[in-house]
């Protein structure tokens, strides 16, 4: 595992894209209309999204929390919403830095779809500062994602 995390670090420290990088889960692209998205797949019409933004200088405890989230999402919440990890320091595309007014080196944001559109959104911020205790994180985080999106279990 720090094998892993090693290896992420030093990727995210390292890669300096020229657009924001994108890893899609379940054929979503962010430059792609909400229309688009839900044409792909009739199983996203309902689907909410949770993304995970880096920028090019992550510290050491982002990539720890990027995995603690990503195993919460791989235990709680793949089949209700999707997810994407986005490095998003160089995106001139996508406009997610005034979107989501994005600042921090690991911010997670969650938008809500509902019959198709977009219903607004909910930022978490400083979860990076609160790895040394998985089981506060997991809950916490847990909590923000069902109290804003909800859940289908």
């Amino acid at each position: 595992m720090k094998k892993f995390i090693l290896s992420l670090t030093l990727l995210l420290t390292t890669a300096i894209p020229l657009h924001a990088q994108v890893e899609p889960i379940d054929g979503y692209m962010p430059s792609q209309n909400l229309q688009e998205y839900f044409n792909a797949d009739n199983t996203n019409y309902n689907k909410s999204i949770i993304y995970i933004f880096f920028n090019n200088e992550p510290c050491y405890t982002c990539a720890t929390a990027i995995e603690m989230i990503e195993n919460l999402y791989n235990r709680e919440f793949i089949d209700d919403f999707n997810m994407f990890l986005i490095n998003y320091q160089n995106d001139n595309e996508n406009n997610f830095i005034e979107t989501y007014q994005l600042s921090n080196p690991l911010e997670v944001v969650m938008v809500r779809i509902n019959d198709g559109a977009a219903f607004g959104y909910k930022k978490i911020e400083n979860l990076q500062n609160m790895t040394s205790d998985p089981v506060s994180f997991n809950d916490y985080l847990s909590n923000q994602i069902t109290d804003y999106l909800g859940s289908e279990y």
